[in-house]
């Protein structure tokens, strides 16, 4: 896991007002979704990008089919794809860079692409790699405890508790 300061996060996060989530989900059970649905409920505003979805609503949101469609200003593009699409991504939000005002660059857990990476910073952009802003998010606020982080398990599922019998229910 590429390693940042602690500094460097918090300042996107305070500056940080529009993000770009390419990859958004629709489906509720996926990743995508959970971390647009806190960073909207934190105050971001979250354009959706993802062209099997364009012109439908995610979380209330118009879904974009690409960058290129997307509105200005976009502080921050969000990578929800695999590491593999992460070069063309980049590509395209350096072509849109100039009109949107994008600043950083934010990778997901898991999406680690030097090239893209480097490509970015080439054009002047902050990058992060390997690490989900919802996440960032909650350890900074202090909320990362009700998060599910304490079970040793980063997911959207609800916490399983205790029924009648002693039996497991999710709530």
């Amino acid at each position: 896991m590429p390693q940042y300061d602690d500094s460097v996060i918090k300042s996107i996060l305070r500056s940080t007002k529009t993000i770009a989530m390419v990859g958004a989900s629709g489906n509720d059970m996926r990743p995508s979704y959970f971390a647009m649905m806190y960073l909207l409920a934190k105050g971001y505003i979250v354009h959706p990008v993802n062209p099997a979805m364009v012109g439908k609503k995610i979380l209330g949101q118009t879904v974009y089919g690409s960058l290129k469609d997307v509105p200005a200003p976009v502080d921050m593009v969000d990578i929800f794809r695999s590491p593999d699409v992460a070069v063309e991504i980049v590509r395209e939000a350096l072509a849109e860079k100039d009109r949107l005002g994008v600043k950083v660059i934010w990778m997901q857990l898991g999406v680690i692409n030097e090239e893209a990476a480097q490509l970015a910073r080439n054009a002047g952009l902050t990058v992060i790699m390997d690490r989900c802003p919802k996440i960032e998010h909650g350890r900074f606020s202090g909320e990362i405890g009700w998060m599910g982080v304490n079970r040793k398990v980063i997911d959207n599922r609800k916490p399983l508790l205790f029924g009648k019998g002693g039996s497991l229910k999710r709530v």
